[in-house]
């Protein structure tokens, strides 16, 4: 057992760090493009969504103290294939995410006109960091955070003092005006900036009293995240307009700029930069080791679950991921990767409600209402997504399963295995 060290305080910082980074920078656009000055609107139902997720992650996490998350859960309480669909969604979810980090990278760092080749440049540079065994520690991670929140402060800041011009917010209309339809998408596109939240839910053998303190962390940390992003996206929208904000790569530089602190935007730049590296270089960690897992169990080619003997990394795996990651760079822009890559999170988090939902009286922590809840907004999220992000991701679903049936069909194994 893991020794009960963490407090509540604890638990809420840990949440922050998972939460506040890279996604603030990105996810913004995409959801302004979806639904101007609705996405305020799609953020509060994307937190709501996250909050239901979360507590069902943290019920599992309770009863199986074990790495794999909802690959794990999915296994034991539905099946392997369960098992399966939410390890496949995460690999090829987290995997647009890296594309996503990249491309946001180079929208804040590059020169003009030399976005793509910076990001793939960041891509193999940081796959060859993780090749020799270094990924982001626990102390740079509190660093990027820090640093994130700082440049948060200083964007919400230069646009108070430009006064938030009123004819981009004064109309609540337009809270509403690109309809259901339009405000779900931003929804489904700003969960992406979300992504870690349910870092919480994994302590259970590590914080004290954790039937108490995990929701209530898990509640705080949330509410945190959402008022910090609502300041931001006030700011934005009201200092630059959702046409501003839709049309443009890197909306909090463009803020400062316009907000007539031109001196900020360096600071802007650099914040996001670190941001986006750090999320990236922890992201082809943690998918080189869930690859690893599911190739150990051949839901994924064998050979990927090769450690390297001096280095000790799934190297094949991360080589693999770098591969696809800089094509993705090269072939998509950012609203597609990161559609994407909502797209495999939330059929993650669509397993994880359901697993919850079928575990016993003795290892509820939360009313079955939150996992109906959690599973219905996951698949609501998941259907108004961009039609193309929706149309690539049940084909490279599929892909995956008709892959795991023809394997497993080639050595003999049940359907059920």
């Amino acid at each position: 057992m893991l020794a009960r060290r963490l407090g509540l305080t604890d638990a809420i910082v840990i949440g922050l760090g998972s939460m506040i980074g890279a996604g603030v920078f990105a996810a913004f656009t995409p959801a302004a493009q979806a639904a101007g000055n609705g996405l305020l609107v799609g953020l509060v139902v994307a937190a709501i969504v996250a909050v239901c997720n979360a507590t069902a992650s943290g019920q599992l996490a309770a009863q199986y103290p074990t790495s794999g998350g909802t690959y794990v859960y999915g296994r034991e309480r539905l099946g392997p294939w369960w098992g399966f669909i939410a390890g496949w969604s995460f690999v090829i979810g987290k995997t647009a995410s890296c594309a996503a980090m990249a491309i946001t990278f180079a929208a804040y760092a590059a020169p003009a006109g030399w976005e793509r080749p910076v990001a793939v440049a960041a891509v193999l540079a940081l796959a060859a960091v993780n090749y020799v065994g270094v990924t982001r520690t626990a102390f740079l991670a509190r660093i990027i955070v820090v640093v994130v929140l700082l440049v948060l402060t200083v964007v919400v800041a230069a646009g108070v003092s430009s006064g938030l011009p009123a004819a981009h917010l004064a109309d609540a209309s337009s809270l509403v005006g690109s309809g259901a339809y339009g405000i779900l998408q931003s929804a489904g596109l700003l969960f992406f900036a979300f992504a870690g939240y349910a870092r919480i839910a994994t302590l259970g053998e590590e914080v004290r009293d954790p039937s108490r303190t995990i929701p209530r962390a898990i509640v705080i940390a949330l509410v945190i995240v959402v008022l910090v992003y609502a300041a931001v996206a006030v700011v934005m929208l009201g200092t630059v307009g959702p046409a501003g904000v839709a049309g443009s790569s890197a909306p909090l530089r463009d803020t400062v700029e316009a907000a007539g602190w031109g001196w900020a935007a360096p600071v802007v730049r650099i914040g996001a930069a670190a941001a986006s590296l750090g999320a990236l270089l922890a992201l082809i960690a943690g998918i080189g080791r869930t690859t690893l897992a599911m190739a150990r169990e051949g839901d994924l080619p064998r050979w990927l679950a090769a450690v390297h003997p001096r280095f000790s990394v799934p190297y094949r795996a991360e080589i693999a991921l770098a591969v696809i990651v800089c094509v993705l760079v090269a072939t998509v822009d950012l609203r597609g990767a990161i559609g994407f890559s909502s797209f495999g999170v939330l059929l993650y988090y669509l397993v994880a409600n359901v697993a919850a939902y079928r575990q016993g009286h003795e290892h509820r922590r939360y009313p079955r209402a939150l996992q109906i809840f959690g599973a219905i907004g996951c698949l609501v999220l998941v259907a108004t997504l961009p039609i193309t992000a929706i149309a690539v991701g049940v084909g490279v679903v599929l892909f995956g399963v008709g892959y795991r049936l023809v394997t497993r069909r080639v050595r003999g194994n049940p359907m059920s295995a």
